[in-house]
Formats: C-alpha cells, sequence, structure tokens
C-alpha cells in the first residue's frame, strides 16, 4: 500500500479508503439481533482483507444504517493505533441533537474516539451556517476534540463548487470529502483551495458515482485500454498529488482486488494515462462535436435559477456520457435520482417542459436555442422510474 500526508492532520492516509456504505446489512437502523450472520462474516472478512491490505482508513457514517453498528463488532478486535476511524455525522439546527448522534456512533462503533469526525453534507448555505455559527455543530465538534473523543473535524459535501471552496476558506476543517474524478471534474478549483490551505482531500464514491465502472459499457472498456475503467480513473484521480485517497465503497473482500493493480503502475501514469485522455476526448468530440464538447456548460443557469427547478447542467452532462461513451445505464440511474434527493443531488428532470419559458435563464449560454430540445431528447432518452438515494431505500 501507498500512503499520502493528509493534509494538516499529518497523517498517513492510503490511497485508498475502505467506504463503509456498501456492505452493511441495512439503511434502516436496526438493532444488531436483526443482522444475519453472513451477513456480518461478510463484513468482518472485508474489514480483515482492508486491513491485511495496508488500507486501515475505515469510513462510515451515523446515516450508514447499520454500518457503524456492524462496524463494532469487528474494529475494537485490531490495535487501536493501528486504525484511521472516519465517521460523519449531519449538521442539525440545534446543536445539541448533533452532539447526541455522534455519542451514538461512538457507542455503536466501541471505541473511545475517532480520528476524523466529518460534518455530513454541507451541501447549502443553509447547513454551513447550522455548521458555523456560535453554538453550532462546529462548537461542538470542538468541544468533542478536547474530550480527545474527536481528533479532526472535517466535512463532507455534495454541494456547489463555490460553496465548497467557501467551506474551506473559513479554514476551520482540516479535511474534505468531495466528488471529482474523470467524468466529473468540476470540483477541481475546491481541490486547489483545500491544497491552498493544507486541507486533506478525500475523494468520494469514484467507481460508483464515478461512473459504475464496476459495470462499464464496452466502449468505454475499450477507450480505457489496456486499463480498466476502474484502474484508469483511480490511475487518474492519483495522479495528482493533490488528491490523497480514494473511497472504495467495498461489498465483499474481493472488491479491492481491481483496484490493487493501480498501486504498481502510480509511477507510469505520465506514460500510461496521455493515450487514454486522447482516445476519451476524440470520442466525445466525435460524437458530440468539438465546440459543443469544449463550450456546452458555458453560461448555464443553476437549477434555483431555472423554471420548474430543472437541474440544466446536470441533465446535459449525463447526456454527453450516455452518447460519448455509452453510458446510459449511469445516465439513467442519475437521472432518475433527480427529485428524489433533496440537496444530496438537486433540481428537477426536464419534465412539463412546453410550459416552461427557458430563454431568460439560458440568455447567457451559446447553445440557448438548442438546449430545450436537448433536454427533451434526454428526458424520452433517460426518464423512467424514479430512484431513491440509499439512504432512502
Amino acid at each position: 500500500m501507498q500512503y499520502r500526508r493528509f493534509g494538516r492532520t499529518e497523517l498517513q492516509i492510503p490511497v485508498f479508503s475502505c467506504g463503509g456504505m456498501r456492505y452493511q446489512h441495512s439503511w434502516k437502523d436496526e438493532p444488531g439481533w436483526k443482522v444475519p450472520k453472513a451477513n456480518q462474516d461478510n463484513l468482518d472478512a472485508t474489514i480483515r482483507r482492508s486491513i491485511e491490505l495496508g488500507i486501515n482508513h475505515i469510513e462510515t457514517a451515523r446515516g450508514y444504517g447499520t454500518s457503524e453498528l456492524q462496524l463494532g463488532r469487528i474494529l475494537p478486535t485490531f490495535p487501536r493505533h493501528q486504525l484511521i476511524i472516519q465517521t460523519k455525522v449531519a449538521p442539525k439546527e440545534k446543536s445539541q441533537e448533533f452532539r447526541k448522534t455522534f455519542e451514538q456512533s461512538l457507542r455503536n462503533l466501541k471505541l473511545d474516539y475517532v480520528d476524523l469526525l466529518g460534518i455530513h453534507g454541507i451541501n447549502t448555505p443553509e447547513l454551513l451556517e447550522f455548521t458555523l455559527r456560535p453554538g453550532g455543530c462546529l462548537d461542538i465538534a470542538r468541544q468533542l476534540q478536547e474530550q480527545g473523543k474527536v481528533k479532526f473535524v472535517g466535512f463532507s459535501t455534495h454541494g456547489p463548487t463555490d460553496l465548497i471552496v467557501e467551506t474551506i476558506q473559513t479554514n476551520q476543517f482540516d479535511y474534505v470529502n468531495l466528488h471529482w474524478y474523470y467524468i466529473n471534474q468540476f470540483n477541481w478549483a475546491a481541490i486547489e483551495a483545500a491544497t491552498q490551505h493544507d486541507v486533506g482531500v478525500f475523494i468520494i464514491s469514484p467507481s460508483d458515482k464515478g461512473g459504475m465502472l464496476y459495470k462499464p459499457s464496452p466502449k468505454l472498456v475499450e477507450l480505457c485500454q489496456p486499463l480498466s475503467p476502474i484502474v484508469f480513473n483511480d490511475l487518474f484521480c492519483l495522479s495528482h498529488p493533490q488528491v490523497h485517497t480514494l473511497s472504495l465503497g467495498a461489498a465483499r473482500p474481493s472488491d479491492f482486488d481491481e483496484h490493487l493493480k493501480t498501486l504498481e503502475l502510480l509511477e507510469q501514469a505520465e506514460t500510461l494515462l496521455p493515450p487514454i485522455l486522447e482516445r476519451l476526448q476524440a470520442a466525445a468530440i466525435s460524437t458530440l462535436g468539438e465546440d459543443w464538447v469544449n463550450t456546452w456548460h458555458q453560461g448555464l443557469p443553476t437549477h434555483e435559477q431555472t423554471p420548474g427547478n430543472i437541474n440544466i447542467p446536470v441533465i446535459l452532462w449525463l447526456r454527453n456520457l450516455a452518447l460519448a461513451y455509452d453510458m446510459q445505464d449511469y445516465a439513467k440511474m442519475r437521472y432518475n435520482l433527480l427529485g428524489q434527493a433533496s440537496h444530496w443531488f438537486p433540481g428537477q428532470k426536464a419534465t412539463h417542459l412546453s410550459n416552461l419559458d427557458l430563454k431568460e435563464c439560458l440568455r447567457a449560454s451559446p447553445h440557448a436555442e438548442k438546449i430545450p430540445e436537448l433536454l427533451s431528447q434526454t428526458h424520452l432518452q433517460l426518464g423512467g422510474q424514479s430512484i431513491q438515494r440509499l439512504s432512502q431505500s
């Protein structure tokens, strides 16, 4: 395993982390006796495999159902100093609820402290305000640090880039969990801000949210040769030293295997990546047109600025992926999540377009005239049954 300095925490963190949202029994809080033995045995085996590989950063959250409870059955069997444990607690309007929720996390994990406490989901200005205001959740986190229950405080986010940058620039956080990978590089400015403030950078779900790369389209497989899409994406992310660790979200012990192939290739990234990046770019241009590829994102309104709350940037992004790389399954999954995930994946699908006038909100886009028709086509291509977030399932 290889390790990187995790920003100002000075922790040596493995370049792969064992995310804890895929192997648990349930997304609901259930008593331990309801957890099937087979599920617990699989979780235990996954954690043991992780530690054997040197992946000693185990990441979970209070919002991940039985994940913490089940981890509490295996983590105390390892020497505590060998582990880096992260849990996350959502910001609350009433900060004492935040404290109460954290204390439940600690009881579930059967640990005296966590190395990393993330404020889970600073996705809106209101949630940032709940966190930062006097007597807010960050003040509670500081008290927990003083009590020895927390070593370092960070935040996770699915929010817009400007909000992430604003949060980092408060200089109150030691690390950030955010989205950034090949198909979604919009948060690079946030990573740059993290680097400037010596904030650790943890990449959320690069293989799942990063394109469902464990079941890639044949076209994507061909474009990424001689690497698999998973290894390509890992190598792409880790070729940037500003990135410190990628969450693998392992559901079983074997889920680590493909990712491990990346380690021996890190020193060859400058040779291996350019031909693949050129093919991916060429495929996008061939399918979508060079002008569109270079300018589609310019001047687009946010969902808050759009009639019907339609998330135009996300819809066009998903259309690009579906057409350029045959990533229809991923695009359909994400598209049908719109309208179902609140601030975790905000905005609405492109429904009822005939009743909406988008001219004003699109006036800054070089593609204003054709975007309404593209939205309509995308809805026909990707629309279907609504999908809930995993935590709502």
